[in-house]
């Protein structure tokens, strides 16, 4: 399982980066400039994409580059102070406040979130397990994804209908509707368990937020974050005036502004590249309590994905510390990508919402990385290596580049997105091995044997796909993947 995603562009970019003064321009530099702009060429050449801004700090300096069109058909070349929505990072936001009242001992990460709310709500606990403010920021909570809770609200609905259809009920959905919402929520696990997205945590810790500090959401973040970065506010503009960007879905659709009051917290922030790279840059400073707080797992496995408090934490090829979140709105789609280890952080923004936006964006910030860093001494020992051994002995080839390179860094979703790369260039069989090679890597992991069990789905293998959805299932009964193939296979 795969977890985690016309126009012709008139002006791709300008012909020199916006470099910070003082900046020098070497042949290195010069030839990563070309490298990062021929990136961002191809990314908005794909026919699903308008605009892309990306803005890099490393080492405190700072760049900036811009492609495409804020506007589809007309020759509008996005700026570094283009404004585009910035999606599921305002979950981010939300969690450094929390942070910083934990620093400031107004809270404690394990409370019991009804400590902090009016009223009483006997669901909020699991066998008299109460979901906690740390199960907010780290997808534990099994509160739904979006209230109002109605999965099956907009099947019949024309999909390129259903942005409008969402933002029209919204408009009117209240505070109090949410809590009313969340009165009606019956947990069906202990708070804590697998991770799974979830808009009504998020938005739920703002409600929390304000209560905290006595103040509406919004000047929290003017107030706290934004005036002491100097950062632009993300509430005083309109979304259509001419400073913004327009979001588009993958066809090209003009999809509307997300403006859901209701939905703030969640996803309701909008900067653009400059302003969002000062908070990249303040999120990089590790020496400030809050900060590091933020970045602290609170679930998972450093050696494999775990969460902070809102941030995806990872480890790089080489094993160097990750840092990063994605987000996505009716039309825009958006990726910050920290590295505290080499002061690095990027921050890529596109006006349009494609499925697989947020992803494209994930690898061209990675494609980023290997820009400016080199590809892993590692990863290109291990791919010669392979090359000479084939597939086929993936394990142990792995086993044996390790000796030589420590820092190699297989993730579970390294390695699970490498097995589908493959099986989408229709390379079974090698699939087949890196699929292999994951459930060796992560024996404990359920995803593992669920991709393993679709690629054996794939090549007709039906008996070893039953056994290893069944795997999957065992370690994570709430794998409806699992659970609708067996079905299906009257298992």
């Amino acid at each position: 399982m795969i977890i985690r995603k016309l126009i012709i562009v008139l002006c791709f970019f300008a012909l020199t980066p916006r470099l910070s003064s003082g900046q020098a321009t070497s042949p290195q530099k010069a030839s990563q400039e070309t490298a990062i702009y021929q990136l961002g060429t191809a990314f908005v050449q794909e026919k699903t994409h308008a605009g892309l801004s990306i803005g890099i700090i490393r080492d405190g300096q700072t760049s900036f580059y811009n492609f495409g069109t804020t506007e589809e058909g007309k020759n509008r070349l996005p700026t570094q102070n283009t404004i585009y929505e910035i999606g599921s990072i305002s979950k981010t936001f939300g969690s450094l406040l929390l942070a910083r009242a934990v620093i400031d001992r107004k809270v404690n990460l394990d409370d019991d979130i009804r400590k902090y709310l009016d009223g009483d709500y006997p669901n909020l606990a699991y066998q008299g397990k109460p979901i906690t403010l740390v199960h907010l920021t780290n997808w534990t909570c099994d509160l739904p994804d979006n209230f109002p809770d109605k999965p099956d609200q907009y099947k019949q609905a024309n999909p390129d209908s259903i942005p409008f259809l969402i933002v029209a009920e919204m408009s009117t959905y209240t505070k109090q509707d949410f809590f009313n919402d969340l009165h009606a929520v019956t947990l069906k696990v202990a708070a804590g368990q697998n991770p799974r997205h979830s808009n009504v945590a998020a938005q739920l810790l703002g409600y929390i937020l304000e209560k905290i500090y006595q103040m509406p959401f919004d000047e929290l973040v003017n107030t706290q974050i934004e005036q002491p970065l100097g950062m632009r506010s993300s509430f005083i503009l309109e979304p259509l005036s001419d400073q913004f960007a327009l979001g588009y879905n993958g066809k090209g659709i003009q999809m509307p502004a997300f403006t859901m009051k209701a939905m703030q917290a969640t996803g309701g922030l909008r900067y653009s590249i400059t302003d969002l790279l000062k908070y990249a840059a303040y999120q990089l400073d590790e020496s400030n309590k809050v900060v590091k707080l933020s970045h602290q797992p609170t679930w998972g496995t450093a050696d494999n994905q775990s969460f902070g408090l809102n941030w995806f934490l990872n480890k790089t090829i080489d094993s160097k510390r990750r840092v990063e979140h994605s987000g996505g709105t009716f039309g825009f789609a958006s990726f910050c990508d920290l590295y505290p280890d080499q002061k690095t952080g990027l921050v890529l923004l596109a006006n349009d919402a494609d499925q697989s936006t947020q992803n494209q964006l994930d690898e061209l910030s990675k494609n980023i990385m290997d820009v400016l860093y080199g590809e892993s001494v590692g990863l290109r020992a291990l791919n010669t290596a392979i090359k000479t051994r084939g597939y086929a002995q993936v394990i142990d080839v792995v086993k044996a580049v390790r000796k030589k390179h420590p820092e190699l860094h297989l993730s579970e979703n390294y390695v699970n997105g490498w097995g589908y790369t493959l099986a989408r260039q229709g390379k079974l069989k090698e699939a087949l091995e890196i699929f292999k090679l994951n459930v060796n890597l992560y024996p404990k992991a359920w995803n593992t044997y669920d991709s393993l069990a679709e690629n054996y789905e794939h090549m007709g293998n039906r008996a070893q796909a039953i056994s290893n959805y069944k795997r999957s299932l065992a370690l994570n009964p709430q794998n409806t993947n699992a659970t609708e193939f067996l079905k299906k296979a009257g298992e």
